[in-house]
């Protein structure tokens, strides 16, 4: 009887690490179709916006891969992939704040404030992805971050209905990038699920159409 039941168990293991590799590659695979390189982004037509994916901030400055992020978010601007920058992060609290320092990064390489929006409500990717269409009305996009993290925006975007690219910030290699890449696997099964079940992000509220004026996403004076 316990040796049946032993195998039982090792047989459902079995089956659940599949499952969980299964749905890694699936994922995978759905975000990797919709790379593209900085030139083709910037001949792409009726994009909204370039979403850039927050990432950990000290104080005020960004961390090395929110860093490269920024810049990639920014060039495709300048080489007008799109008309509107979406800075999508954690500002849960008054002390963490990634979207100002996001924001001020982007005014301080040239772009008019007007066309820099910021969402204070970027919890997670899929919350991110999931606004940037419900409270931004974005319908064609550009996301930005990290390859590794790209499969999974890029997946998550194509299951909420959105038209979305991505161009990949991997400019630098980044400590910790082992476990980050590891750390990825279940997230990418959790957000198969996630967007599978359309789930509510944190907070929705009013619209904030991105085709208007960035400084109404503006919390500081």
């Amino acid at each position: 009887m316990i040796k049946k039941l032993i195998i039982i168990f090792l047989c459902l293991m079995l089956v659940g690490v599949a499952a969980v590799f299964g749905i890694n590659a699936r994922v995978k695979s759905v975000g990797r179709s919709r790379l593209i390189s900085p030139e083709k982004a910037a001949s792409l037509d009726s994009v909204d916006c370039i979403l850039v994916l927050g990432c950990k901030v000290n104080g005020d400055t960004p961390s090395d891969m929110l860093h490269d992020r920024l810049l990639c978010g920014v060039s495709l601007y300048q080489n007008g992939a799109a008309p509107k920058l979406l800075m999508s992060g954690d500002h849960g609290t008054v002390s963490y704040d990634e979207v100002n320092a996001m924001k001020q990064f982007a005014i301080d390489r040239g772009v008019p404030s007007e066309d820099v929006f910021m969402d204070h409500a970027g919890f997670s990717t899929y919350e991110s992805v999931y606004r940037a269409k419900e409270i931004f009305g974005a319908k064609r996009i550009i996301i930005v971050t990290q390859e590794y993290h790209l499969y999974r925006a890029l997946y998550v975007a194509k299951q909420l209905g959105l038209d979305a690219y991505g161009v990949h910030s991997d400019y630098n290699a980044y400590t910790k990038q082992s476990y980050r890449e590891v750390r990825e696997i279940l997230a990418r099964n959790k957000d198969f699920f996630t967007s599978l079940f359309k789930v509510k992000p944190t907070y929705l509220g009013d619209a904030i159409p991105v085709s208007g004026n960035g400084d109404v996403t503006n919390d500081k004076t």
